[in-house]
């Protein structure tokens, strides 16, 4: 507003101090005019802006909640919500194979309630990963994400085992292609590559969350925050998986508290998420669960047993050509045994196999501690199967006759207890915060888990081995890898 002041004249120049006034008042009017201009625009472009975010979180929100109109029903979650487009993925032929994967492998051998599948785990990751995403949303990450990127993770999270081999853990140490690079390439095949893309997600920005190697340029931002949710501390598969794999086994152990986890996350475009103090607590108990898992049903000497003979059904199949790694891709694990009956050609393979599906499982004749043996040698799966065949001749100069098919060395395969987390309260990374859970506790952890064991066939044992003295002498005495054991694979 502009204020104007009567003035007192002074006669002799009053003609001049007039014509001075009208310019000092027109030039403080035209200023006037040009602030309330300036200030106008400012606060239409203020506006603008926050419409504008209004509205990216209104329409990052609404392909979150709305058309979610399909329930399927979830023993652990109960109803899971859908839209149709989504729903018609899961009655796709690549995914329907899921549902003949049990998620545990041979754990049903130890605990019969463990038939649960990858399918129900996939859902169950969906599940957690849009009630994440819309969390997120509403707590500022609608400023950098978008529809398709959001409709792009949903199908991620529900699609990301889609590559998965059966019996997993037993191929994990081979020279196989990644199930996450599978799961990228069935993704940018039919007919799931259409029903991606009729779910308003992008079918590659989809393959590049699971498929690290795959990079899109255009949406890098977008794209590490999303596989960062994807895989990390707290990622949708971890929550899902613990919980649904303690149910389902019928122990304590892997029970987590989502509902307080998901309240508590806090949306970071470079790291994914971050926590606050209250949930250290939280973040404690998912590792600890996890290490609990691993003892108790994961690694459990009786699973490790079964996991390691089939292992060895493969490792012999390969090394003698019988079965190529492309015959391996895309099977289930009734077609796992039916390859090996299909290649009778490799005799003990196929024993090895069918022992397992008819639950005849090699005994565990001894346990040591990793620390104890050349733990960077006996890694190497080759060693390892010269290792055997030493150990197997050791027993047999005592008059047991066992061959080093009868025999099997194992190692798991490397497990990790993932802590980054940034605690925004106290403004250090997690490991560095007041958990209790520090660097070295992590590791310990480890080293607790990773046990080398020894099976051999359970006649075998029950009719000599069991009596043999000096048994865990010459145990010692074959896992001391010695320079002809490595020379071939150093």
């Amino acid at each position: 507003m502009l204020n104007v002041y009567p003035v007192k004249w002074n006669n002799s120049h009053a003609a001049g101090q007039q014509d001075s006034l009208l310019i000092i008042i027109e030039n403080s009017y035209t200023l006037y005019k040009m602030r309330e201009t300036i200030k106008a625009g400012l606060s239409e472009t203020g506006r603008n802006a926050a419409d504008a975010r209004s509205k990216g979180r209104r329409s990052v929100n609404a392909s979150l909640t709305e058309d979610y109109t399909h329930p399927v029903r979830d023993v652990l979650w109960g109803h899971i919500y859908m839209t149709e487009k989504l729903f018609e993925l899961t009655v796709s032929a690549p995914f329907i194979r899921l549902h003949r994967i049990f998620q545990l492998g041979p754990v049903y051998l130890t605990y019969p309630g463990a038939t649960h599948t990858r399918a129900s785990h996939s859902i169950g990751v969906y599940h957690i990963g849009r009630r994440l995403l819309q969390n997120l949303a509403e707590r500022g990450a609608s400023e950098w994400i978008t529809c398709e990127g959001a409709s792009s993770f949903l199908c991620a999270c529900l699609l990301h085992d889609l590559g998965h081999f059966p019996y997993t853990h037993s191929l994990k140490e081979l020279a196989l292609t990644s199930h996450e690079t599978l799961s990228g390439e069935i993704i940018l095949k039919e007919p799931v590559k259409t029903l991606v893309g009729n779910t308003g997600a992008d079918p590659y920005f989809t393959a590049a969350i699971i498929n690290k190697d795959i990079n899109i340029k255009s949406t890098e931002h977008e794209l590490l925050f999303y596989r960062r949710l994807l895989s990390g501390a707290l990622d949708p598969d971890k929550l899902d998986y613990l919980n649904r794999d303690a149910r389902y086994c019928g122990v304590p152990y892997g029970a987590t508290d989502v509902d307080f986890i998901l309240s508590r996350l806090h949306p970071n475009k470079e790291r994914g998420v971050d926590i606050d103090s209250r949930l250290i607590a939280n973040v404690e108990s998912v590792l600890f669960s996890k290490y609990l898992m691993y003892r108790t049903v994961y690694w459990h000497h009786q699973v490790r047993s079964a996991t390691s003979m089939i292992k060895k059904a493969f490792i012999n199949s390969l090394n003698t050509g019988k079965i190529t790694g492309e015959e391996m891709y895309n099977l289930d694990d009734q077609s796992l045994f039916s390859l090996f009956q299909e290649k009778n050609g490799i005799l003990e393979a196929c024993k090895l196999a069918a022992s397992v599906k008819e639950g005849d499982i090699f005994t565990t004749i001894a346990e040591i501690p990793a620390q104890k043996t050349n733990i960077a040698a006996i890694k190497d799966i080759n060693t390892r199967s010269k290792l055997e065949t030493r150990l197997a001749g050791e027993i047999s100069k005592t008059g047991v006759n066992i061959t080093e098919d009868e025999l099997i060395i194992d190692i798991p395969e490397p497990a990790s207890f993932e802590t980054g987390l940034f605690v925004i309260d106290e403004g250090k990374s997690f490991s560095e915060s007041s958990s209790a859970f520090k660097t070295e506790t992590v590791n310990a952890f480890i080293q607790t888990l990773y046990t080398v064991r020894v099976f051999v066939d359970k006649k075998k044992y029950k009719e000599n081995i069991k009596t043999l003295s000096g048994l865990y002498d010459m145990i010692y005495e074959s896992l001391k890898v010695s320079k002809e054991v490595n020379d071939g694979h150093s």
